[in-house]
């Protein structure tokens, strides 16, 4: 019911987990991932437990390959399980049970495994890994790609609903509550245009893209332009101010706030000047 991927890039060491099925809510329950140790997907009649386990068994010192034959083997339901494993040293491994719903299947590289079940195809795996493997670009970019390449082959029998993509850090030292990227869609007509649109949307707030390249986003605008006046670039900031302060007065108040919480200059005249406009 389910095509994911779980992946590690080999320059940073970030982990991902990417995944769309038709069910509501998938993200809640096939990506598991902990910064510094290890990223798990698991799906088809999923047993949720195989995530914060396996997690568990590769901070315990076990590869992969260990703790997930240490999870099918106490698991009298594994024929039906779907189950990948990547550890922060981008080690793999990955079980299809025997009666996962065809079709079913994964195909592994280095670094990444790609796995579906209940799918139009057989070939969606492949088409997965040949995307994956081909992209450019951060890990959230590059397994997007591999989720529109199963999609473009033909993706779950039954249609779109959720989707969701999680990346943590992978390198020793990391806090491990921290995900520099967790984003979800729990039901739409279309999940993965609307996953890759939050993924932008995230990038933007945290600084690796424009605000300009997501059009008008109230929210971005409006602290970009405070940024900009905070470093005395006051003339840069108004244009920005003025397309959030549009959107509604609130954001003008807001800014007049600021000051109080240490969050912008306690200067009168600037501040009369970056709100005078709306009142």
């Amino acid at each position: 019911m389910t095509y994911s991927i779980a992946a590690r890039d080999a320059e940073t060491g970030d982990l991902g987990v990417a995944v769309q099925s038709h069910y509501f809510s998938v993200g809640s329950v096939v990506p598991w991932l902990e910064a510094g140790v290890g990223a798990v997907a698991t799906q088809s009649m999923v047993e949720v437990s195989y995530g914060p386990l396996g997690l568990e068994l590769l901070k315990a010192g076990r590869s992969p390959e260990e703790a997930l034959r240490g999870l099918v083997a106490a698991d009298p339901g594994e024929d039906r399980r779907q189950v990948a494993i990547v550890d922060a040293t981008g080690r793999v491994a990955v079980h299809t049970g025997a009666r996962c719903i065809a079709e079913a299947g994964h195909v592994t590289g280095d670094g990444f495994s790609v796995q579906a079940n209940m799918m139009t195809k057989p070939t969606v795996p492949d088409a997965m890994a040949t995307a994956f493997m081909a992209a450019t670009g951060s890990l959230a970019e590059r397994m997007l790609d591999a989720l529109d390449a199963a999609e473009a082959e033909g993706g779950d029998i039954r249609g779109r609903q959720s989707a969701a993509l999680v990346v943590v850090g992978g390198q020793v030292g990391t806090k491990p509550w921290e995900r520099t990227m967790d984003v979800r869609v729990e039901d739409a007509p279309e999940p993965l245009a609307e996953l890759r649109r939050l993924v932008a949307l995230k990038r933007a707030y945290i600084g690796q893209a424009s605000p300009s390249t997501l059009g008008p986003n109230p929210e971005l605008i409006f602290w970009q332009g405070v940024t900009l006046a905070t470093a005395g670039q006051v003339d840069e900031a108004m244009p920005l101010l003025r397309q959030a302060y549009a959107a509604g007065p609130g954001w003008a108040e807001l800014l007049r706030r600021l000051p109080a919480c240490g969050l912008f200059p306690d200067d009168a005249e600037i501040i009369e000047r970056l709100t005078a406009e709306v009142g």
